[in-house]
């Protein structure tokens, strides 16, 4: 048998080459959870749209993106036509499900044929000598499962939430830990009171309870809030963002609360009067342009009014 293995992120790669597992690998170094993804089924439109999104908002080289990330996606080519079984090494958070989507997307939108494809349950702290076993216990995609992918995908970078909330709610058959990564997903949409996401509201109330490194208080967000799988820099952006708009302080690696990010979690201020929505997405979905609100009481996105 020849297998393909597609991992997500180079920490995964270094584990799995300890495990001794045979066959060839592809690591998926992107982060489709954040960012614009524009929707469009030419995937060098895709890229290019991409690449100029990522360098302009977040600082990502245009060549650097295309030699590290796309040049290796683009190895699932040859090496999945030959393949006798893909199988896909993801978590269960939000960042692995979304780049397990595109990679779906990607595959099925090259390979003229599709081999078998296979999920392996990849756990949060795993070791490599779990993989042996996790691989034996890999799950087999059926032709239901794959157009649910290409649904849910082809949801995820649509210009308004809307079906992607309608999907969370509905059976995934084997990609079962879509619709909680989604529920996380829509919860990242401004509060209807607040203005804040859940994010920007979990470091708000943490710090209200005291100072914090960085890095102290990446590791609770990291701690209670896993399904979301973020990594630092996406963090950082976000904490960067929350200082600029004046509603945290940073001094010698400490952060804390402001006045004004108590009175925006006592709902007399609005972070949206504070902070800029231009050039920022949720997948498809462009903020500035946006009235969909994440509505805490009912738990669902609402439309507002500007």
């Amino acid at each position: 048998m020849e297998y393909l293995h597609v991992l997500n992120g180079d920490a995964t790669l270094t584990l799995f080459r300890q495990s001794k597992i045979p066959g060839e690998v592809v690591v998926c170094r992107e982060m489709m959870c954040e960012g614009k993804v524009k929707y469009t089924k030419d995937l060098t439109a895709f890229f290019e749209s991409r690449a100029k999104h990522l360098e302009f908002q977040y600082g990502i080289d245009k060549q650097t993106y295309f030699t590290n990330i796309v040049q290796e996606l683009e190895r699932l080519d040859l090496s999945g036509s030959s393949a006798d079984e893909i199988i896909l090494w993801f978590e269960y958070d939000l960042f692995c499900q979304i780049n397990m989507l595109f990679i779906l997307h990607y595959i099925s939108s090259k390979l003229p044929t599709l081999p078998p494809i296979s999920i392996a349950d990849l756990q949060h702290h795993v070791q490599p000598d779990d993989l042996p076993k996790t691989f034996e216990e890999r799950i087999r995609l059926e032709p239901n499962d794959l157009t649910r992918a290409a649904d849910v995908w082809d949801a995820w970078c649509l210009n308004t939430p809307q079906a992607l909330e309608t999907i969370s709610k509905l059976p995934t058959g084997n990609l079962k830990y879509l619709p909680a990564a989604i529920h996380a997903h829509l919860k990242r949409f401004p509060d209807v009171n607040t203005g804040l996401s859940t994010i920007e509201h979990y470091f708000l109330l943490r710090l209200v309870l005291g100072n914090y490194r960085w890095y102290d208080l990446y590791m609770l967000f990291w701690n209670e809030l896993e399904i979301y799988g973020f990594t630092n820099f996406q963090l950082d952006i976000l904490v960067n963002r929350m200082v600029r708009a004046g509603v945290i302080e940073e001094h010698d690696q400490m952060l804390k609360i402001t006045s004004l990010g108590k009175e925006i979690l006592e709902e007399e201020e609005n972070y949206l009067d504070y902070v800029s929505l231009e050039h920022r997405w949720l997948g498809g979905v462009r903020l500035v342009n946006s009235l969909w609100r994440w509505d805490p009481a009912v738990g669902a996105l609402v439309e507002s009014e500007l």
